[in-house]
This record gives C-alpha cells, structure tokens and sequence, in this order.
C-alpha cells in the first residue's frame, strides 16, 4: 500500500467519524410566543425538537428523537417523575418486539437506554430522556419516548419541576 495513499484513508476515515458523531442540532435559545406557561415543555414531532418555555418571550430549543411512525401520540400530559440513571424495564409492547431483551436493565449500564437521566411523563409508559444511542437524536426512532442527548437531558432535568405540563403536537 501507498503510505500517502494510506493516511488518505485514516484521515477520510477520521473525517467521517467526526461528522458522524456530530450532534444533530446544540440546543439553543429561539424566540418562543406560543402564550405557554414559563416551565412548560413543547415537543414537535415533525421538527424533532422540544421547547422549554422560558417566560420571557424565549424558549430552550432542544434536538430530540420521536417516537417511529405507527408510535407517535399526540396531547397533553405532564411530568411526574425525575429520575438519575434510572433503572429501566421494556414496556410490553418492547419486550414483544425483543424478546431477548432482560426483564430489568440497571442505571447506568451502557446498554440501558434510559441514558442519564428521565422524566416520566403521566398517564403512560413514556418518558423525556437520554439515550445511549446518540445519533438516534433527530431521527423518528422510538417507541414513544422523547430521547435527548445526555448533556441535554442534564440540562432540562436542571430546569423543569415535576408537575411541568407537557404538550406533544405534531
């Protein structure tokens, strides 16, 4: 092999990785008047986005993976629960799909999909957290859940208050 030939590769390869492991969009502070409550959290599921109300005519804007088609849901629930590497078992529904799956996965195990941190939503077997599959983030990939990067799970989990209401709209 061409030694310079050769490097080519390693730094293409290099170079690939880099925009691979890219994140799908940093969060972000973006004008925000939907008239919500400060604390309340918005998710759009056709922009793969997530707000936080701020109040002040701002919102934080965060990436995030949605629910697959056929998964996806619609209204208005709130937070009721905040979690630190929670623990994690496959709804029904998962388990089905992955039989294989343990019945039990502990927090902070690489192979738990719970990431960093969770906020359970009311009212069903979903959640608002990280994951362990970053560059799920920005895709349609879930079975309900919201997934965020960790750092971002972080974040919000430091700003929202159990009780927040959430509001899931297409």
């Amino acid at each position: 092999m061409n030694w310079q030939k050769g490097w080519g590769v390693v730094l293409a390869g290099a170079t690939l990785a880099v925009a691979m492991a890219a994140p799908a969009a940093a969060r972000e502070v973006v004008p925000f008047g939907d008239g919500m409550s400060p604390g309340s959290v918005l998710i759009r599921i056709s922009e793969r986005r997530l707000y936080l109300v701020n109040g002040d005519g701002t919102a934080i804007r965060y990436p995030v993976a949605v629910g697959k088609p056929g998964k996806q849901w619609t209204g208005t629930t709130r937070i009721d629960g905040k979690y630190v590497a929670p623990a994690w078992s496959p709804p029904r529904e998962v388990k089905r799909d992955h039989p294989n799956l343990p019945n039990l996965i502990a927090g902070g195990s690489p192979h738990n999909p719970m990431g960093a941190a969770a906020m359970t939503l009311a009212g069903g077997e979903y959640a608002i957290h990280g994951t362990n599959r970053p560059a799920s983030v920005g895709t349609y990939a879930s079975y309900g859940c919201i997934r965020m990067y960790n750092q971002d799970v972080v974040d919000l989990y430091g700003r929202v208050s159990v009780g927040a209401q959430v509001y899931m709209v297409r």
